[in-house]
């Protein structure tokens, strides 16, 4: 990944050219009881993400044959330069609050082969310790190494006989700001931001999300494909951490060539 340098530093507010994203960084198994567990930084924001096995899926999926993939995700009280209460006491969960862990359950499951995970569930358990702008992304990528980790245990208990593991998912905020554009926002990026998008990729560059508005200006057609082509760079760099994180040895690569061609005769039939 490209970062900015003391000789050419960037116009941002942190000195970063507008491609480069802040340092990041995935810590692995930092939770002692979770099957799989991962804390990200990217940059100031801090997400602690893990990966529980439920042997049950939703009511819809029984006797399918499928598995699944769901997602929670919260923001702690001091998460924020202002304490922030918790869902539990405002009432229920907040709209925010719901719409993030859809779109980290969507993304998640886009990655996962739910036929050859058999019927159980993988909750993936998003807590923001420390927000600083692209929680939501930051949760996408650490909480499929989370995921990732965890389908790996089930694999090394024979509970699944392969790896179900379709293809590796990033998620990278861009955005609009004084008019360049610019990947991964921090949080005095992008609230004033005029355009702000949220980006999913699998590692082969196909869209699984593209979440995008003008917050306070319009933005055209080759401002789109630029924003796009911006983000496409940014989660290769992150799937190339997100691997290097993971560390496969040789059996699970074999394992992951398997599952993906076992993947492909079932969707030819």
């Amino acid at each position: 990944m490209t970062r900015a340098t003391e000789e050419g530093r960037g116009s941002r507010i942190d000195g970063r050219a507008p491609g480069d994203l802040r340092e990041i960084s995935i810590l692995r198994r930092c939770s002692r009881f979770a099957e799989g567990s991962a804390l990200v930084d990217f940059g100031a924001t801090r997400v602690l993400c893990t990966a529980s096995v439920e042997e049950k899926v939703p009511l819809f999926l029984r006797g399918s044959g499928k598995g699944w993939v769901t997602a929670e995700y919260s923001m702690l009280p001091r998460s924020t330069e202002i304490r922030t209460p918790r869902d539990s006491v405002r009432g229920g969960i907040s709209g925010r609050s719901h719409e993030i862990q859809r779109l980290i359950g969507r993304s998640l499951r886009a990655g996962t082969a739910l036929e050859l995970l058999g019927e159980r569930t993988v909750w993936i358990d998003c807590d923001v310790l420390q927000a600083d702008g692209g929680t939501r992304t930051a949760a996408i990528t650490g909480g499929f190494v989370a995921l990732v980790d965890a389908l790996r245990w089930l694999f090394a208990r024979r509970c699944v006989d392969t790896i179900p593991l379709k293809c590796f998912v990033a998620a990278l905020s861009v955005g609009k700001v004084d008019g360049e554009i610019v990947a991964d926002l921090c949080y005095g990026e992008d609230s004033r931001a005029e355009v702000d998008f949220n980006i999913v990729m699998n590692e082969f560059g196909d869209f699984i999300e593209v979440q995008g508005t003008a917050e306070g200006d319009v933005f055209s057609r080759k401002e789109l494909v630029e924003m796009l082509d911006l983000a496409g760079s940014g989660i290769s760099s992150l799937i190339d951490i997100q691997k290097s994180a993971l560390g496969f040895t040789g059996e699970e690569e074999r394992e992951l060539a398997v599952a993906r061609d076992r993947i492909r005769q079932l969707e030819q039939k």
